[in-house]
This record gives structure tokens, C-alpha cells and sequence, in this order.
């Protein structure tokens, strides 16, 4: 039986003052039986370490660049994250997908950066309500997904994907939880065929995961946990779905 996951995108949220009281609030709620972490925005993952130190909580970050090192201004590589001591890094999310026109192959080649690091890539796929209601969702994920299997070959069954509907961001929509098991069953499929570590591998579902939706989804066979937005900053919620996935 797979142990869920809960990560907290923090996006960009958060001041020096705010994030402490996030993080007593969560420390003081936890533990929960069910692996937990907070990937927060670049400034604050120092601060973030030192409070969650002698905790079960692991930090990461919300992208990392494809390159190790070099004249990149603005850019965070993995190595630098594996130096903080991130265990996780968000990639492909679909607001860098849509603001920043990353390509499939740039989020395979971070990821790829991130595994050769020890960083665990936490890889978001997903489609637009446009592209749902063309009837195109299943293609659009497994073209998501194949790009990051083809780069990392056998280290594939080494990271965490996420199912990310980009309609259900930030809207207030959620998938169901039939409709969000009906594509995380397509992508465990996809793993699959291209590793036998695909049944270990976690799934996560993000969008607009809530305290009151959480265990319904939860329940379901291929959801592994959830890359939590909002709900993230406040203690409550947060605890909230991590102890529904506990359950």
C-alpha cells in the first residue's frame, strides 16, 4: 500500500512573519500518518529548514533550472536546492507551462536535473478546460507524461506525478473523484508500460483540493495525496487534508 503524500504549494505567498506562524501551527498540528511537505518560494527555503529541523515535515522548492550551474541569471538549480537540503522540487506546474511557455521536454529536463541531484521531482501534468471539453484530456496528459519517461528512461519510477487540472486551479472547481481516478488510472498505465516501480509510484491530484473534499478523493484507488495551493497557507485546512490522508 502506497503512503500518501501532501505537498503545499505555497506559490507566491508568504512574508518572514507569516511563514513562521504557518509553520508552528503546522508543527503543533502534526504528526500525521502520512508523508507531508511545503514547497516554498526561493527566499524562504533557509528559514523553512531551520523551523521544520527535528520535524517529519520535508521542504522543497517550486522549480529548479535545467542547468547545474552557469551564467543563467535569475535561475536556482538543483544542485543548489540539493545543498539546502530540499527533498522535493516542484516541476511543470502549469502556471510555468502558461506564463513562462515551458515545453514538455524543458519540465522532462528538470526533472531529470532534479533526480541527478537527489532532489524528487514532483511533475505536474494536466489540461485546460478547453482542451477537457474537446474531449482531449487523455491525450494531453500522456503527451505531458511521455516526455519526462523518454528523458529519464530507467529512473522513471523514481519521481512523483501530478494530476493537475488546469481548470481546477484556483477556481473553485474540482475534478470528481471519478473524474480525477479515470485520468490518475490512465497515467498509472502510462508508468506501467514504462516501469515495473509504477505500482510504489505516487500520483498526487492538484486543484482545488479542499479540507471538505479531500478524503472522497483520497479514497480513491490511484490518488496518492495532493499538491495542495491555498488550502496550504492556513493551518486548519492543511491539517485538515493531511490528516484526511491518514485515513
Amino acid at each position: 500500500m502506497r503512503k500518501k503524500l501532501v505537498v503545499g504549494n505555497w506559490k507566491m505567498h508568504g512574508s518572514r512573519a507569516a511563514n513562521a506562524q504557518l509553520l508552528a501551527g503546522l508543527k503543533e498540528a502534526g504528526p500525521w500518518n502520512a508523508d507531508v511537505a511545503v514547497c516554498v518560494p526561493f527566499p524562504y527555503i533557509a528559514e523553512t529548514a531551520l523551523a521544520l529541523t527535528g520535524t517529519v515535515i520535508a521542504y522543497g522548492a517550486q522549480d529548479c533550472s535545467s542547468h547545474e550551474q552557469g551564467a543563467y541569471t535569475g535561475e536556482v538549480s538543483s544542485v543548489m536546492l540539493q545543498d539546502i537540503g530540499c527533498r522535493y522540487v516542484i516541476v511543470g506546474h502549469s502556471e510555468r507551462r502558461a506564463y513562462h511557455a515551458e515545453s514538455d521536454q524543458l519540465v522532462a529536463d528538470k526533472a531529470k536535473a532534479a533526480l541527478a541531484h537527489g532532489v524528487t521531482p514532483i511533475v505536474c501534468v494536466g489540461e485546460t478546460r478547453a482542451e477537457r471539453e474537446a474531449g482531449q484530456t487523455e491525450a494531453v496528459v500522456k503527451r505531458q507524461l511521455a516526455a519526462v519517461i523518454h528523458t529519464l528512461g530507467h529512473c522513471t519510477g523514481e519521481m512523483v506525478v501530478a494530476y493537475e487540472p488546469v481548470w481546477a486551479i484556483g477556481t473553485g472547481l474540482t475534478a470528481t473523484p471519478a473524474e480525477a481516478q479515470a485520468v490518475h488510472a490512465v497515467l498509472r498505465a502510462q508508468l506501467h508500460a514504462a516501469t515495473d516501480r509504477s505500482g510504489a509510484m505516487r500520483i498526487l491530484y492538484g486543484g482545488s483540493v479542499k479540507a471538505d473534499n479531500a478524503a472522497e478523493l483520497f479514497s480513491q484507488p490511484d490518488i496518492d495525496g495532493g499538491l495542495i495551493g491555498g488550502a496550504s497557507l492556513k493551518v486548519a485546512d492543511f491539517a485538515a487534508i493531511c490528516r484526511a490522508a491518514a485515513h
